[in-house]
């Protein structure tokens, strides 16, 4: 028996990588039209150690996203910000995401804050509130997803479909 799987949706998972909270969105393309299929946020307990915090982190990526099997992963580059200890603490939970990619066998789309903006709004210094409206409309979402980690992420998982789709577009000659 054989299976169809030009009839199989493809997956994108977007992450906003965060040790405290760490957003998550599993979008699905049918045709053209793009649908959430799941987003949240993971929170990490402020009073156990960084590295229990990121072993957290990387068991419930692992309970909450395992079910879904993307065949795209997207998860946002960082700039460097002023505050260094936070920005210490997201890189390591950023490699933490990482190794979860490897682990399903996928190479992350890494992509900045404007050009997730670009692929979601058209405009690359879009306000969050603009993108997390186009994102809404972009899933057929009946509001805007909260909190801002999880809108995020799953305009991470817009953007890295759309990427992918260009990609795979390269590749057939188009």
């Amino acid at each position: 028996m054989t299976t169809n799987t030009q009839n199989k949706p493809k997956r994108a998972l977007g992450i906003d990588p965060g040790l405290g909270t760490c957003g998550y969105g599993v979008i699905s393309q049918i045709g053209n039209r793009l649908v959430c299929e799941t987003y949240g946020v993971v929170k990490t307990p402020t009073k156990i150690s960084v590295t229990q915090r990121l072993k957290c982190l990387y068991d419930e990526l692992h309970i909450i996203l395992d079910q879904y099997s993307p065949d795209v992963f997207a998860v946002e580059k960082l700039f460097f910000g002023r505050n260094v200890t936070t920005a210490e603490m997201v890189w390591e939970a950023r490699g933490i995401i990482l190794l979860y990619a490897s682990e399903l066998g996928l190479e992350p789309y890494e992509l900045k804050p404007a050009d997730v903006k670009m692929a979601v709004c058209g405009y690359g210094l879009a306000e969050k509130i603009q993108v997390q409206g186009m994102v809404a409309k972009i899933l057929g979402l009946p509001k805007r997803p909260t909190p801002d980690d999880a809108a995020d992420a799953l305009a991470i998982a817009i953007a890295g479909m759309t990427v992918s789709n260009f990609d795979n577009s390269l590749l057939r000659g188009l």
